[in-house]
């Protein structure tokens, strides 16, 4: 930063503009907002600079840089309104953001401005910074901070009532729940969201988030065909902006017709004009788990997570998912191979199914303790042993309906003797 400040006029802002390098244009940009001048003109320009810069620093990678001028920015912050100083401090924030590897900045960073804005007495602002840092300490895995912050938070904002910010901190708290796998208060925090949400207008993006969420919701209790249509809902929405989401609606679509066995209908929706804008490894990877699923195969099943590892076993949702209908799956081809035979090699099993004899001894073993058939594993001999089924004589259940019978024939008869004899 130079000590020799340039008038904050638009002539500085067109010699930053025509700067031939960035490095350039970020050195004149500081010097404009070094002008001591403090006119309406002065304060309008200096806004224009101070968009120009985080613009230039963002591109840079430049996130301390970002931060120290937040710092430096202060002092400037109380000759403005405090609208405009909201929306300045929230675009600097945004901007780190999209620093990659800054999360821990970002937590840093939205501490101190929570501090300043205490300081300061600047609640409107102060709840947004708040809640902002509730999903980073959230995204970080700091859940039990995150919750105490949003617990404060939601208290306060009830009371004053600011229904926009409400659904924001209603829908990270569900968020928040789920991630500890307290279902029924992320269904309670979702529905307090939904509740606020209905009150005012709701921007597409934020109403996308809440039908995201109501789909994530909806499929963890196996409704799949209701989470489908909050997915396609959140779909619509986030395509209509072009927002990134849209790939995690649509990616979200095609599990739930894997997991309602309709794989066939993944490649339709992957094909259609709305499919063809989002083609990636996301839908790779869930086109290759719906032909796995179409061909029951397990070694399929296995190349697309191995070869889709980032897509599937690191996404949390998905990948819970998934691990059911693996389970199930493996089951369905155990009790196939398994039903001509009265007893049969574990390695045999195993070299049908194509899977390590350890794993198919685990899941047997597994089986049976869950009375998935009737049978014990011979691990002297490496054997599976199965047993028939033992048919139940129909005989007692007979008997005991034809007693029951008698035994109310017998009362009724008692309750006509009764009233004859009164």
């Amino acid at each position: 930063m130079s000590s020799s400040y340039l008038p904050a006029t638009t002539e500085s802002i067109v010699l930053a503009n025509e700067a031939a390098s960035p490095t350039e244009a970020i050195s004149i940009l500081y010097r404009v907002l070094d002008d001591p001048s403090s006119s309406p003109d002065a304060l309008r320009m200096k806004e224009q600079a101070i968009t120009l810069l985080t613009k230039h620093l963002t591109e840079e990678n430049r996130g301390e840089d970002l931060r120290s001028l937040l710092t430096q920015l202060r002092p400037f912050f109380s000759l403005i309104p405090k609208a405009k100083t909201a929306k300045i401090v929230r675009g600097i924030i945004d901007s780190v953001a999209k620093i990659p590897g800054t999360s821990d900045l970002q937590i840093a960073l939205c501490k101190e401005m929570v501090q300043w804005t205490r300081a300061e007495k600047r609640t409107f602002l102060r709840q947004r910074v708040e809640a902002r840092l509730a999903a980073l300490l959230m995204e970080n895995k700091e859940y039990s901070e995150a919750l105490t912050l949003l617990s404060g938070l939601v208290k306060e904002v009830r009371r004053l009532d600011d229904k926009l910010l409400l659904v924001d901190i209603d829908l990270l708290e569900s968020k928040l729940h789920f991630s500890l796998r307290n279902l029924p208060k992320a269904k309670a925090a979702l529905t307090a969201a939904r509740t606020a949400a209905n009150a005012i207008y709701v921007p597409p993006a934020q109403q996308g988030a809440i039908d995201l969420q109501s789909g994530i919701l909806h499929a963890e209790e196996k409704d799949y065909k209701t989470a489908y249509s909050y997915f396609f809902e959140a779909f619509e929405s986030f395509n209509a902006l072009d927002d990134p989401k849209a790939v995690f609606s649509l990616k979200y679509m095609l599990l739930c017709k894997i997991m309602v066995n309709q794989a066939d209908d993944v490649g339709g929706i992957i094909s259609s004009k709305a499919g063809l804008q989002y083609l990636g490894p996301d839908l790779d990877a869930m086109k290759a788990v719906a032909d796995a699923h179409s061909k029951r195969s397990l070694r399929l099943f296995e190349i697309a997570l191995r070869d889709y590892k980032a897509q599937l076993e690191e996404d949390p949702i998905v990948h819970r998912h998934l691990s059911s209908l693996y389970d199930t799956l493996l089951e369905q081809n155990l009790c196939r191979l398994i039903e001509p035979f009265s007893r049969v090699e574990i390695a045999h099993i195993a070299e049908l199914i194509e899977l390590p004899v350890d794993h198919v001894e685990r899941k047997l073993s597994q089986m049976i303790l869950d009375k998935k058939f009737a049978g014990t594993l011979d691990q002297g001999a490496g054997c599976l042993v199965i047993f028939d089924d033992p048919k139940t004589d129909a005989i007692y259940p007979a008997t005991l309906e034809t007693i029951s019978n008698i035994g109310k024939v017998v009362d009724s008869l008692y309750v006509r003797s009764a009233k004859i004899m009164a």
